[in-house]
């Protein structure tokens, strides 16, 4: 049966999907047992599951992150929900130093199923320290598969794909998005990683956008529509890895690449996305390649400040109309 859930609950369900799959999964985190996570994220795991295998951390995210590596290299599936992805930098460590690494340092005798979650995105005036957009600098790092869903039909199966793998991946959940609704499987179901999905074809100019920006991406090709010019959308859906054939296919045909992120431009997706576009469809380009990113500047309190620093639907529209003329 399908049904319209929010993304909060489709967080809920990749968590059980995996759970049900494997016994030795379990999830920790502060406040996500009895208080059922402060998005009501984890609402109904406890009771399904009981006290060991949900788990309520202090606030300590290098310590219980260290934790669940250690976990994950004993053969468990471990689950760190560390509510904000700004807080992973207290366990930089643990994820960076060690579990990214361990696999490589053990020459493949310990495998690391460690799943880390944490909301991203600025949204609603969380500040500098609840708005960040973190994900270009988990990219950068050998041995981290990196998930930017941006519906709640995609949190779902992707997140359980996430926590089944034998990797360290941190699944980034955007905070403007978690109320946001879509029709959604009752039945337990996993997506695969690495797999873009086109939706929204054409021939003019492709647009590469994941997670809330491929909603403003949406609502700019359809009033580029009325200008007449023909947008191909692109949801990555996974950064790491990146299904890179999808994008090139889609720039072949359309001559013309236009990438929206949300996290900063300096060694970010759009820089990436770019060059491996430049290295291999060079020659089918009939523009210069563009892309949209926030303003280098820590996220503001303010709710003017914040969405002027953002890209938006206008932004992109400006940029597709230089791009497209």
């Amino acid at each position: 049966m399908v049904r319209e859930i929010t993304c909060t609950q489709a967080i809920a369900e990749g968590y059980a999907v995996a759970m049900r799959k494997d016994p030795s999964t379990f999830i920790v985190g502060e406040g996500i047992a009895d208080r059922g996570g402060c998005f009501g994220h984890t609402t109904g795991l406890l009771v399904e599951f009981g006290p060991e295998r949900v788990l309520d951390m202090p606030i300590s995210e290098s310590g219980f992150v260290g934790m669940c590596a250690g976990a994950a290299a004993c053969g468990s599936r471990a689950i760190a929900d560390i509510m904000y992805v700004d807080f992973t930098t207290l366990a930089m460590d643990q994820i960076i130093n060690q579990a990214a690494k361990l696999r490589y340092m053990s020459g493949g005798q310990y495998e690391m199923p460690l799943t880390i979650v944490g909301v991203s995105g600025a949204n609603r005036s969380g500040g500098p320290h609840h708005s960040q957009s973190l994900h270009p600098l988990f990219m950068n790092i050998p041995g981290i598969l990196v998930v930017l869903p941006s519906n709640a039909y995609d949190l779902k199966g992707l997140l359980a794909a996430a926590i089944l793998t034998n990797d360290l991946a941190l699944v980034l959940p955007h905070r403007g998005l978690l109320n946001a609704r879509c029709g959604v499987p009752e039945k337990d179901y996993v997506l695969p990683l690495g797999e873009a999905r086109v939706i929204r074809e054409g021939k003019d100019v492709s647009i590469v956008a994941a997670g809330m920006m491929l909603h403003h991406a949406a609502e700019a090709a359809d009033k580029l529509s009325d200008r007449g010019i023909s947008v191909e959308l692109i949801d990555p859906r996974t950064l790491v890895p990146l299904d890179e054939n999808t994008i090139l296919k889609s720039v072949k045909k359309t001559g013309r690449l236009v990438v929206v992120d949300e996290g900063y431009s300096n060694c970010g997706v759009g820089a990436e996305i770019i060059a491996r576009v430049q290295e291999k469809a060079f020659d089918f380009l009939d523009a210069p390649m563009q892309r949209i990113h926030p303003v280098s500047a820590p996220i503001p309190f303010s709710p003017v400040l914040e969405h002027a620093l953002l890209p938006d639907l206008d932004k992109i529209v400006d940029v597709v109309m230089k791009v497209a003329r």
